[in-house]
């Protein structure tokens, strides 16, 4: 379903989607669910939800995102696990002016059962120490502008009778996410309680271009993004661990 003849591109694609990507959520977004949820152990959430790909795509093309979900050997049984991925933010390319995803040419998601924005990929269970790898397909349309469109993830399951979901930092509106990860000091941390969530996933992104861009200028433009936004990422699964769930 990947476009042929870019693979060159593909890690460099990724990498500026996804700096550009965090570019957007300095902007308003949903907030996460009301509802809090339990805090997994540290490093061990990083380790739920990952391999997730980029696309990167031309108008009027078809392409795939696809990711790993799998429970740690050390863990439970997780029943009823589902997937979320959804398109919500858009970052233009030239201008790198961001907004609220378009009403027109915007991505569609699609899955064996659904498609939009926003879809959802389900399994009844995994066993500790096994994985499952999946997909859901993209198709952009052929009036689709150049640009990064993001995506944002949430993983959600039950283990030992207690629901736990896991979320990427596009749930999240700039205030709360600041609380959550801002000591008074001026330092980063990463306090789960204050989020609501059991983890923090990572966030993906697709590419559109409808002509050759200069990737090496894109790169120069993202990278402090991306130094920051991966920088912190790792910090916040080195850090201590305190009782309410900050790191």
């Amino acid at each position: 379903m990947g476009e042929p003849g870019r693979p060159a591109r593909h890690a460099l694609s990724t990498l500026v989607g996804v700096a550009l990507a965090l570019a957007a959520l300095s902007s308003a977004l949903p907030t996460a669910m009301a509802a809090p949820f339990p805090a997994l152990p540290i490093g061990l959430d990083a380790t739920f939800l990952s391999n997730l790909s980029g696309a990167d795509m031309t108008p009027g093309a078809q392409s795939a995102l696809a990711f790993e979900v799998t429970d740690p050997s050390t863990f439970a049984r997780m029943n009823n696990v589902t997937v979320t991925l959804e398109v919500y933010a858009f970052n233009a390319f030239p201008g790198n002016a961001t907004s609220t995803i378009l009403s027109a040419g915007t991505p569609v998601l699609f899955s064996a059962t659904s498609s939009g924005t926003v879809v959802n990929v389900s399994m009844s269970s995994l066993l500790p120490g096994t994985y499952f790898d999946g997909s859901v397909g993209v198709t952009t349309a052929s009036n689709t502008p150049s640009g990064t469109f993001a995506v944002r993830t949430a993983l959600s399951f039950t283990a030992n009778g207690t629901n736990y979901r896991l979320e990427s930092r596009g749930w999240f509106t700039a205030s709360v996410w600041a609380a959550a990860t801002e000591l008074p000091n001026g330092s980063v941390t990463l306090n789960l309680t204050t989020l609501g969530v059991s983890g923090v996933t990572a966030e993906t992104a697709i590419l559109v271009s409808s002509s050759s861009w200069d990737w090496a200028l894109a790169l120069i433009l993202g990278a402090s993004i991306i130094l920051v936004g991966a920088g912190a990422f790792v910090y916040f699964r080195r850090g201590p661990k305190s009782s309410t769930g900050a790191r």
